[in-house]
């Protein structure tokens, strides 16, 4: 299980820091003291309860949030910086939403095209060739010409995927991609992560499918109440967590884990 993690450049300077971040919400306070380091090519899923500051935490590596305090640097970029520095992160970073967030009056293959066109300034002949390239990469090349409303939930996440990798992205967000799929889907949309995980790509994904996590993650994150309570080696994380919350939680989503 472990020959995956060699894709991980551990010699590199990390791709994504996080430095004493601290967020509110008015009063609420939904991260505090997050520290984190992500290497070229390291996959981590991020778990915890519903409310523990998992999806926050990933919208604010590409400014979808902004943070009161800390340093966020992705790629170089200082995110706290705010400004030029933004923008050339969210060239770098793709996102996948829960919900698909696909333009409902463009074809797949114009929702695909429209942000090469136009932040990358690549001409439509050759955003095409691309698109095309990525919606065959996620198995649906043949539904470029269809509207969204005539592919299934799955088949949608799928082209959300392809969409974000158009833009050629060094890091991949995932935020419960499979969460609003019928069981029935998941399954298609793990295969297509799983096949970009294996190809590299450095990946931060909050999910509650623990056998992804068990199969693809160089490292598995339990928030709970804002802060990074544990991580670990998914082996470690899932065979000897340390921390009781994350014991509690592993015992309701895994029911070999009670007691443990």
């Amino acid at each position: 299980m472990t020959e995956h993690a060699t894709h991980a450049r551990a010699d590199a300077p990390p791709i994504i820091r996080l430095e004493q971040v601290q967020k509110w919400y008015g009063e609420f306070k939904v991260l505090s003291d997050i520290n984190l380091s992500v290497q070229p090519g390291e996959r981590i899923v991020i778990c915890g309860p519903s409310g523990s500051g998992k999806s926050t935490l990933i919208r604010c590596i590409n400014r979808l949030e902004t943070v009161q305090q800390g340093r966020i640097v992705v790629d170089g970029h200082e995110l706290t910086a705010g400004g030029r520095e933004v923008d050339a992160v969210r060239q770098e970073v793709g996102m996948v939403f829960q919900q698909f967030n696909l333009f409902p009056h463009l074809t797949i293959l114009q929702n695909c095209t429209l942000a090469p066109m136009r932040s990358r300034g690549m001409s439509q002949q050759q955003a095409e060739e691309v698109a095309m390239k990525y919606l065959s990469r996620v198995r649906i090349p043949d539904q470029a010409h269809k509207y969204p409303s005539q592919l299934s939930g799955g088949q949608q996440q799928r082209v959300a995927i392809a969409r974000a990798l158009c833009m050629t992205p060094k890091v991949m967000l995932f935020d419960e991609p499979t969460s609003a799929l019928d069981p029935e889907m998941v399954k298609e949309v793990l295969d297509t992560m799983i096949g970009l995980a294996e190809d590299g790509m450095t990946m931060l994904c909050v999910t509650h499918e623990m056998g992804f996590a068990r199969s693809v993650a160089d490292r598995v994150i339990f928030m709970a109440e804002g802060r990074i309570l544990e991580q670990a080696p998914p082996e470690r994380f899932f065979g000897d967590p340390q921390h009781e919350k994350t014991r509690q939680f592993l015992g309701q989503i895994l029911p070999s884990h009670q007691g443990a």
